[in-house]
């Protein structure tokens, strides 16, 4: 996507890294960087630095990395050219729109407009006759109110083929479009016809107000019960959660987490208007960290069966690194917290969130109703199960306050409990130790980018050519005293194009500042960059280690060009051979 480099250069210059980040991100500054739990991965402890020197971001545990651009791309799931439109925005600079760009926009708010039209199209025909069953099910069998059906948009479906096509081409949409916005959907026969049919409707809607995708609700008892739009160009699944848009508003200081549209909707009308739930999928990380920038604590309030119960285990590590504090409501004498509230009312569900457990006793109440603590073989199993989870907390008072009640359950002292968790607590560590020790006997490993796609075929000649690109990135001036330097010297084809890339905008008098680069090179190449460009490099004696790594990269490629090989490759071959070869059984 053609977009002016004089732009990028402003775009850049006005988005200072870390006030981008701190909106995302709680920063908080240890030494010359900015720290934080980083958004892309679970983690307790932050490893996510922000370098307010070097305008870059890079998280030490998954490895993500990169400029202001690649930040916005990587945080909000978006391609270069919507990334840039987002901080123009925020920079108060107006894109330059280019016919690429022009028609991607146009394609997406099409889209958005089609959704739009055909939530208005299922809402009407909810109330008009031809959506009496709908109606029945929300106000009669549901007894939902008018208010919170027109609040949620819901609507109905026609019983029919070809409905909602038909009424979408009398206001100008195509068939494509349909397919498109996953309205309609194309049969092995060619046939089009519409994917949402004689069901309750329930629009998504984004934290903008935008009709982005629908799930659909069957009412003659066919398969599948619940129908979501797939993934479209405006629609994922795994980014977004029903009812976000209403929930983030809300004042009661945590967000509900449902399994379905239902109870959320009856919570709503409860009056707990914080409930939301995922869009026909499992809880995601991407989930969790929605979630995290508008609450501090999590309840979940899964269905009480077996599936609830699992979903509800798979969802708290998931919440719980994020940083959420995470509990879990326990739903009894109901299937689900809309029978609940239907059966017992506001108030009593209301007494159900204040007497939720922590995700912590939640999970030694799971683990307890496996065994028979009547039997001593069972007993040891279940006190080694709890010892197993405890070693994981990190707080030393809640191992002795859970542990003293699991050792009372199981009739033995705490002391003993203690000890327990302390020895499966000494074997991960020593668990963790051999996993290092064997990843520092193979330097060669440890000097490989972590992409797997990115591989150096030499190692000697590569940390020259990182060292070159540090360099042209933190003195650019510097590399016009070498200008023989040529990308072909370069053995890793990814550091050679990016030399290439950096030359050019030099001589063309650009910035080369590494988020200038988001648009030209992968994330997982932005991500190394930033890995190479956050390890130490002394100024101080700057021209002379430039002229050093050039050295040693022209003598490197001497060499290959004589067939030699890299001894350190060669090396890590010939250890992988040997533990091949010994393992194999032979003497």
């Amino acid at each position: 996507m053609a977009i002016p480099e004089a732009f990028l250069d402003e775009l850049v210059a006005r988005s200072e890294i870390s006030d981008v980040v701190s909106s995302y991100v709680h920063l908080t500054r240890k030494g010359n960087n900015l720290w934080g739990l980083c958004p892309f991965h679970n983690e307790k402890t932050p490893s996510f630095s922000v370098s307010t020197d070097k305008q870059i971001f890079h998280c030490f545990g998954c490895g993500k990395g990169g400029g202001v651009i690649s930040f916005v791309m990587e945080i909000e799931h978006l391609p270069f050219v919507e990334a840039v439109r987002v901080l123009a925005q925020r920079a108060g600079m107006e894109l330059p729109e280019n016919g690429e760009n022009e028609g991607y926009r146009r394609r997406k708010e099409r889209l958005l407009a089609l959704n739009k039209e055909a939530a208005r199209f299922f809402h009407q025909l909810l109330l008009s006759p031809a959506g009496a069953a709908g109606t029945e099910y929300l106000f009669g069998k549901r007894r939902l109110s008018k208010g919170i059906v027109t609040r949620f948009g819901l609507g109905m479906s026609p019983d029919g083929w070809d409905g909602l096509l038909t009424a979408m081409a009398e206001k100008g949409y195509t068939k494509r479009e349909l397919l498109d916005a996953g309205l309609a959907v194309d049969s092995k026969k060619g046939r089009i016809y519409d994917r949402f049919r004689n069901r309750v409707m329930f629009p998504i809607i984004d934290l903008r107000g935008e009709v982005i995708g629908f799930g659909g609700r069957v009412l003659d008892g066919s398969e599948p019960k619940y129908l979501n739009s797939p993934d479209t160009l405006i629609f994922n699944k795994s980014r977004n959660l029903f009812a976000l848009n209403l929930a983030r508003k809300s004042k009661q200081g945590r967000i509900i987490l449902t399994e379905g549209y239902m109870d959320t909707i009856s919570l709503h009308q409860a009056g707990f208007d914080c409930a939301v739930a995922s869009l026909g999928t499992s809880l995601t990380q991407e989930h969790a960290h929605l979630l995290s920038r508008y609450t501090k604590e999590a309840v979940i309030a899964y269905d009480g069966d077996s599936a609830g119960v699992s979903a509800a285990q798979r969802a708290i590590p998931i919440l719980e690194k994020t940083g959420l504090s995470v509990k879990v409501l326990q739903v009894r004498g109901a299937k689900d917290p809309d029978e609940f509230i239907q059966t017992y009312g506001r108030e009593a569900f209301q007494k159900l969130i204040s007497g939720s457990e922590n995700h912590i006793e939640y999970r030694l109440r799971q683990i307890q109703s496996q065994y028979n603590l009547e039997d001593d073989a069972q007993k040891v199993e279940f006190l080694r199960a709890c010892a197993a989870l405890l070693a994981t907390l990190p707080s030393p008072v809640e191992r002795e306050v859970y542990g003293g009640r699991m050792a009372a359950l199981a009739g033995v002292s705490p002391e003993t409990m203690a000890q327990e968790v302390q020895r499966e607590g000494k074997r991960r560590l020593r668990q963790a130790q051999k996993q290092q020790e064997r990843r520092d006997l193979t330097p060669a490993v440890q000097l490989q980018p972590r992409s797997y796609g990115i591989r150096y075929e030499n190692l000697r000649s590569a940390r020259a050519e990182e060292g070159v690109l540090r360099l042209m990135l933190l003195e650019p001036e510097l590399i016009r005293e070498v200008p023989d330097l040529r990308a072909e010297q370069f053995s890793s084809p990814l550091l050679g194009k990016v030399y290439t890339l950096l030359r050019r905008r030099l001589e063309a008098g650009h910035s080369v500042q590494l988020s200038t680069l988001a648009g030209e090179l992968e994330p997982q190449e932005m991500s190394h960059l930033a890995a190479i460009l956050e390890q130490p490099e002394s100024l101080a004696n700057s021209r002379q280690a430039l002229h050093d790594y050039i050295a040693i990269l022209e003598t490197e490629a001497a060499k290959r060009g004589d067939g030699e090989v890299d001894p350190l490759l060669a090396a890590r071959e010939k250890f992988r051979e040997k533990k091949s070869y010994g393992g194999s059984g032979h003497e």
